[in-house]
């Protein structure tokens, strides 16, 4: 079974995907489209991808692609913890790091740490792709903020662990796929909606849950693209698709809304890895 993901060989995306599917064939992608796209093609069975960050929020791209795809839907879900280290060449010392690269997330989550160093930040696609830049340049003035797994396996030195601003830092990924993972028995739904436009549309759309005693564990709204100053709702429910009161509560939901789309129902994860 192959399996996509965004990043390179080390990344906590790679991570991700072995901790659902253990005897899976990782398959890298640069981005998140092209994953969507190589299973899409066929030429992966399933992909993960990340769709929220405790401290840096949603991955919007993702959920994006959600939205336009008509064949791929989120089949399970996996929440890893992200510890961020510094890493950089062996010899080098953390008072002589010049430049630091990585992910815009992981910088943002390092914000404080990479600060108090002074350094120049350099954005770049994946973590383990910045672990990769500094192993090939081998400067003792850039250093990389990844994973320490990523840097064992380039052979670079640890300057320093667990500098995320927050300890408890951890990303949620969706498997993605268009048929059953066989993951577990779906007790989490995931779909988007967008209401009409008149007072009361968005409160009327969400009384619904309350009154079958459905818990919402997301609602964020997002720009919808191509209708300037207009917005859809992402949300997520404590319910499988099947469950009858998320099927009544949903027919009295589409009578206020000009879009309503299942984007999966799936085993919600147990806790992190």
């Amino acid at each position: 079974m192959k399996v996509a993901y965004q990043g390179e060989p080390g990344a906590f995306s790679e991570t991700a995907v072995l901790a659902v599917f253990p005897d899976a064939q990782p398959l890298p992608c640069d981005t998140i489209r092209i994953a969507f796209s190589r299973i899409t093609s066929g030429e992966a069975d399933f992909g993960v991808v990340p769709v929220e960050n405790s401290q840096a929020g949603s991955v919007n791209e993702t959920y994006d692609h959600l939205l336009n795809s008509s064949l791929l839907r989120i089949v399970g879900e996996v929440v890893v913890r992200v510890d961020h280290a510094l890493l950089a060449p062996p010899g080098a010392r953390i008072e002589g790091v010049r430049r630091v690269y990585s992910h815009w997330q992981a910088l943002a989550q390092c914000e404080d740490f990479l600060a108090s160093l002074r350094v120049e930040t350099i954005a770049v696609h994946d973590t383990a792709g910045a672990a990769r830049i500094v192993a090939e340049r081998a400067s003792p003035e850039e250093a990389a903020v990844a994973g320490v797994e990523a840097g064992a396996r380039l052979g670079l030195a640890v300057l320093a662990e667990r500098i995320q601003t927050y300890p408890d830092n951890f990303t949620k990924f969706a498997v993605i796929g268009s048929r059953d993972a066989d993951l577990g028995t779906p007790d989490k739904t995931s779909f988007v909606m967008a209401v009409h436009d008149r007072p009361g549309s968005l409160l009327a759309s969400l009384q619904p849950f309350a009154e079958h005693d459905i818990n919402l564990t997301k609602l964020e709204s997002r720009p919808r693209r191509g209708a300037p100053f207009e917005y859809i709702f992402y949300l997520d429910v404590e319910r499988a698709a099947d469950d009858p009161d998320l099927e009544s509560a949903l027919r009295t939901v589409r009578l206020h809304t000009s879009m309503l789309k299942l984007l999966g129902s799936y085993p919600a994860s147990k806790g992190a890895v």
